[in-house]
């Protein structure tokens, strides 16, 4: 039995870290063909005017650096709408402050309690589209923070009809505690490379919530903000939606950068598990696939039942120096060096992801915005009460 499980073991060891390697020129090809492919967009001074749509919620870490980058974007015509669901918000004096520095005409502020579902940024951003001035919207999360191109870097695949919305991949930054770096960790050394391997080789779709480029009439004729209210991941379901409507999705490789804002070790665990819970309602059969690539632990519990002899060391130790040389090199290339800093912390936080992608499966609650909700089968979010 002993033997049986250690041959069982090797399977992720041997598959994860291949498809380590395999995603190293996945990623160079990723940010080099795609970069080629992108095109120029709309001629110089007909670009469309645009409309940002920033749901907020609360004082994040970094969050007035964040917002000021939205505002001094190198874009002709464009209005951001900060928009919040509480009169009491905390983060409301500086988003007027904002909206002071950089004038009406392009800052616009929202307070609006309005409940389309449980999901609270869906219901914030139902709040900001009323307020909205132009046709061309760009969804953006508050704790992004993206250079003065961004603009005509996501609006500009629009210039092709085929396209029906725009996603740009993003990486975690400014990670201070532990905690933090391994969640820096789980998103630019483990999510990305997935993101960028499936996108080089089609295995699967992508669609950010971070980031999301779409035309008005192309919201509205897929159902409208209010028909994803009750999902969890309403950033996929607009994807999903967009993918059946016969247009296409682009993806430049653009990396906006996502700050990590965690106050505790059991916030960023709650935050993994509800990470790994939004992948699994997403894509449920390639969440379960991955674990035949989650090398690390696998090598880990191999080397345990060989009583850490000399041939389960040499595979654990093989095993991690895969994993780590190939993300590495991946790191470099999307230019993340907090990432290599924390390498250290990778065979930790891989260790983690595995408990907590079982965990996924188990685990029918979510903790979102300090609420707890019910998933159903179909990624819809039910309030815990209204289920007891």
């Amino acid at each position: 039995m002993i033997e049986l499980l250690q041959w069982l073991c090797l399977i992720p060891v041997v598959g994860g870290s291949l498809f380590g390697l395999l995603c190293v020129p996945a990623a160079l090809w990723f940010c080099r063909t795609r970069a080629a492919a992108a095109g120029s967009g709309f001629p110089d001074g007909q670009w469309p005017p645009v409309t940002v749509l920033k749901p907020v919620y609360g004082l994040e870490k970094d969050l007035r650096d964040n917002l000021r980058t939205m505002c001094r974007q190198d874009y002709p015509d464009y209005q951001v709408v900060f928009s919040t669901q509480r009169a009491d918000d905390p983060a409301i004096p500086l988003l007027h402050e904002l909206q002071r520095e950089f004038g009406a005409g392009r800052v616009t502020v929202v307070v609006k309690n309005l409940q389309a579902g449980m999901n609270g940024k869906v219901n914030n951003l139902i709040g900001g589209l009323t307020e909205a001035k132009h046709e061309v919207l760009v969804i953006s999360d508050s704790d992004i923070r993206v250079r003065p191109d961004y603009l005509r870097t996501v609006v500009a695949p629009l210039a092709d009809s085929a396209v029906g919305c725009v996603c740009t991949p993003f990486k975690a930054v400014n990670a201070d505690r532990w905690y933090e770096k391994l969640e820096l960790l789980s998103m630019n050394a483990d999510f990305i490379p997935s993101v960028m391997f499936a996108l080089t080789t089609g295995a699967s779709n992508y669609s950010n919530g971070q980031s999301i480029t779409l035309r008005r009439e192309t919201l509205a004729k897929i159902g409208g903000l209010e028909s994803l209210a009750e999902y969890l991941v309403e950033d996929y379901e607009i994807g999903r939606r967009i993918w059946e409507s016969g247009t296409r999705m682009a993806v430049p490789p653009h990396f906006i950068e996502a700050t990590v804002d965690l106050k505790s070790l059991a916030q960023w665990w709650s935050h993994q598990v509800y990470w790994d819970q939004n992948t699994r309602f997403a894509q449920p059969g390639g969440f379960a696939a991955t674990v035949l690539t989650r090398s690390v632990p696998f090598a880990l519990l191999y080397a345990l039942l060989r009583f850490m002899d000399p041939v389960g060391l040499a595979v654990l130790g093989g095993t991690v120096a895969i994993r780590l040389v190939t993300t590495a090199l991946i790191l470099v290339r999307i230019g993340d060096r907090e990432g290599l800093r924390s390498l250290w912390l990778l065979p930790l936080r891989d260790a983690a992801g595995l408990v907590s992608w079982a965990l996924a499966f188990t685990q029918r609650t979510v903790i979102w915005r300090g609420a707890e909700f019910v998933l159903t089968r179909n990624g819809r979010l039910v309030p815990r009460e209204a289920r007891s």
